[in-house]
């Protein structure tokens, strides 16, 4: 039975599995005193919230108590055996959790079937760094050479500078009304205005007025477009609540990010399609040389929040449908398309739906029988390829047990939301021919024109791709871009709720 979050283990790859004898770790201390190293590495190990690690999982306060004891009065040599074995043992650990990260994926049920990397070798990292006098050094050089990583260590590190805020130690006040409007006045503008400050959105020295003005309506603009809500200068619910976040609260959301970087396969393959749920984007990008590029960016829906959430996981895309059918799902048959059709029957023809029994023989007319027979479970019920089809003109199959695929939409005005999550699970995308033109690219014969012909026909051909494409669909409710701008997202799923506690509950005695 799968473990919940609440009991799950620490991440089993955090075990050194020993294949040969190691080399002999340099001893922490000279004349039974601390090395320079052992400050070191006393140092990294408590400044871990500077990777979004935490200190206590490596002991570095009872650590350092020791070694300035040492320091003080020296100390005995089974003592120093001792100290020099923690030390060295906290020290490896805090590295391979920096690099692979405190928790598997499949704490949180992320299906990421991709083989394991190269695994870093703390101890011969650090074995090596210190016989050569390098260590701090070599502690820099042991981050992980993860995309974004160092962008978002960046960001957390300012917002760490913050500290206790002054302008986040009292809650807003409630709003008068639904929402804030220009030329409104509100008595927590003071406070709203100080924390756009603090957040860079408006000079540091600016005072507001007794109304909410246009430069203060600009900065809003920019604050709710750097935090996924729709960016229109009212101050609503959402948008409060997003205002009432502290700065030591966004700390642990980047912290619970840089966990999610370590162990997510983000370069599996020279091109691949990425899908970040709570961003509603999805990319698709090329490595070149040993670097990223970005090929194309687009709008995505995903699945409710309530009940059909998008699933995380990596397969490959190995087909594309065109004009495709679709298949009705026997739950979204049997709770939404069958009571439709009892209501209204005239919603069979209109949306182009047809029986399939189980010898594969099609029936374009609507019975009591054929409802029976789906609600059974003996016939299927489908949707032919047309204008109205729920998967749009085409479809991007990477086959996977739960039956998610990435497709156009019939509805493509919901692009425009933005909070993105409608779907029954699948992802709809904003730009179908984009997005077939990169997945054929090594198969020149497929031009935009063949592209577009053969979503409008009307007939529907699946095509096997020459190579197939990694897709992730993947979770970060923060990330970089803009040109260095930190972006949070709500955490829609509580992905990251799960996360922090099942950190929490795997924390080492």
């Amino acid at each position: 039975m799968a473990q919940s979050p609440a009991t799950a283990p620490i991440r089993q790859e955090s075990v050194v599995e020993i294949s040969a004898p190691r080399p002999a770790m340099p001893s922490w201390f000279v004349d039974a005193r601390p090395t320079d190293d052992a400050w070191v590495a006393l140092d990294a190990l408590a400044n871990a919230a500077s990777q979004g690690l935490n200190s206590q999982d490596y002991r570095a306060q009872a650590l350092a108590a020791a070694f300035q004891q040492a320091a003080q009065t020296g100390t005995a040599s089974d003592a120093q055996a001792r100290l020099d074995a923690e030390l060295g043992a906290a020290l490896e650990r805090y590295l391979l959790d920096m690099n692979h990260g405190r928790l598997s994926p499949e704490t949180l049920k992320h299906r990421f079937k991709a083989p394991l990397t190269e695994r870093f070798d703390a101890y011969n990292h650090v074995v090596q760094a210190r016989l050569n006098g390098r260590l701090a050094a070599a502690l820099q050089e042991a981050q992980p050479k993860i995309p974004m990583y160092q962008a978002i260590r960046a960001a957390m590190l300012e917002y760490q500078a913050m500290g206790d805020h002054p302008a986040w130690n009292v809650p807003l006040p409630p709003l008068a009304s639904r929402s804030l409007k220009p030329g409104d006045a509100y008595e927590g503008l003071a406070l709203i205005a100080a924390r756009l400050a603090a957040l860079g959105d408006l000079p540091a020295d600016f005072v507001p007025g007794e109304q909410y003005d246009s430069d203060m309506v600009f900065a809003a603009i920019q604050f709710q477009a750097r935090h996924g809500l729709e960016a229109d200068g009212l101050i609503g619910p959402a948008t409060l609540e997003q205002l009432n976040v502290s700065p030591a609260q966004r700390v642990e959301q980047m912290a619970l990010t840089l966990e999610r970087l370590r162990w997510t396969p983000l370069l599996y393959g020279p091109r691949m399609i990425v899908v970040n749920v709570p961003e509603f984007v999805l990319r698709a990008y090329e490595q070149q040389g040993g670097h990223i590029r970005l090929d194309l960016e687009m709008r995505v829906i995903v699945g409710r929040a309530l009940d059909t959430r998008t699933p995380i996981f990596l397969e490959d895309m190995r087909f594309i449908e065109f004009s495709p059918y679709w298949n009705v799902p026997s739950s979204i048959a049997r709770g939404e398309t069958l009571p439709r059709l009892r209501r209204d029957p005239d919603y069979f023809s209109q949306q182009g739906f047809e029986f399939v029994s189980r010898d594969g023989s099609v029936s374009n007319t609507l019975t009591g029988e054929a409802i029976d027979a789906v609600q059974n479970g003996e016939w299927r019920i489908r949707q032919r390829p047309g204008p109205r089809n729920a998967l749009g003109d085409i479809k991007f199959i990477f086959p996977n047990d739960q039956n998610i695929y990435l497709h156009h939409t019939p509805a493509p005005q919901l692009f425009s939301r933005s909070r993105r999550d409608f779907s029954h699970g699948c992802i709809r995308i904003e730009q179908p021919v984009e997005l077939a033109r990169f997945v054929l690219q090594n198969q020149p014969d497929w031009t935009t024109d063949r592209i577009e012909q053969a979503m409008r026909r009307g007939t529907s051909r699946t095509l096997r791709l020459n190579e197939p494409i990694p897709v992730l669909i993947t979770y970060s409710t923060v990330i970089i871009k803009d040109g260095g701008k930190v972006y949070f997202f709500p955490d829609i799923y509580q992905q990251d709720a799960r996360l922090s506690q099942a950190l929490r509950s795997a924390r080492p005695s």
